[in-house]
């Protein structure tokens, strides 16, 4: 409860943390407020936002409502973002952690492996890979990881490194505990909170890459993303800029509470370190 106190006494985790929960609200009550299938059409194309209170923000070419798009798009983009950073912290930790403790050729060929990840720019692994698999929701959220595990690969390898030698560790060696057990119980939990602290950044590079991929037509194909939406208003960009402007406000407004945030709860915890 201190620490959301500190979090909160932030500007930054105060304007973050209400970005976030707007966020949120939006993507949790889509199917509460439009229960319809956001890909249905509700009106005439085009229509401009506020002529028709039934359809606050318009219409598209097609005649889709732009706001079930927009709360629909909260969703996938939510959905993304969570599993994406999940699986990615979960693949990083245990790769760092085994690497940071069995040392010598384990520890080589991870690292190794790492190295050649990081090589390539996230962003274009993602797109070879959801381009060669094929783009759906699964697909996507596993590309977005297998371009964000190295960050918490290597972070968590260092604290691994740092904790390995200390008492309670060699205690569970003398006590005869299996050396993955002491990697995975005693180790992992210690140095898991410096790994947790990459979740901001890999959430809103979640968002990006998502949206990004949708508007290369590489999302799936099933759901309202904001990167379509915005792909969907570039051939009527003269004419209807509405289109393409909202959704866009929509990513940028998340993406940045997810960067508050993330430095709100970094300025948090300097805090309490600093009272302890």
């Amino acid at each position: 409860m201190n620490h959301v106190r500190r979090f909160l006494a932030t500007p930054e985790g105060m304007a973050g943390g209400l970005l976030l929960l707007g966020f949120l609200l939006v993507a949790l009550s889509a199917p509460f407020f439009f229960p319809r299938d956001p890909l249905s059409i509700a009106g005439p194309a085009l229509l401009r936002p506020f002529q028709d209170w039934s359809l606050p923000l318009g219409t598209d070419r097609l005649g889709r409502d732009v706001l079930a798009g927009i709360f629909h798009g909260a969703r996938t983009s939510l959905a993304v973002s969570l599993a994406a950073a999940s699986a990615s912290i979960a693949v990083g930790a245990i790769v760092g952690t085994l690497a940071g403790f069995a040392g010598g050729a384990v520890d080589e060929v991870l690292m190794r492996v790492t190295d050649a990840f990081q090589t390539v720019p996230g962003f274009l692994l993602a797109l070879a890979f959801v381009s060669v698999v094929g783009p759906s929701l699964g697909v996507v959220v596993a590309a977005i990881a297998l371009s964000a595990w190295t960050g918490p690969a290597r972070i968590a390898r260092a604290e691994v490194l740092s904790i390995r030698e200390r008492d309670y560790v060699a205690s569970a060696r003398v006590a005869g505990m299996h050396p993955l057990e002491i990697a995975f119980r005693e180790i992992l939990p210690n140095a898991l909170p410096p790994v947790l602290a990459l979740a901001s950044v890999i959430v809103a590079q979640a968002i990006l890459v998502e949206a990004a991929l949708s508007f290369l037509g590489l999302g799936d194909p099933n759901r309202v993303t904001w990167g379509g939406m915005i792909a969907e208003g570039r051939a009527v960009l003269r004419s209807a800029p509405f289109l393409s402007i909202i959704p866009g406000i929509a990513l940028v407004l998340t993406v940045l509470g997810v960067y508050l945030a993330g430095e709100g709860a970094v300025e948090a915890s300097a805090a309490r370190r600093s009272l302890a």
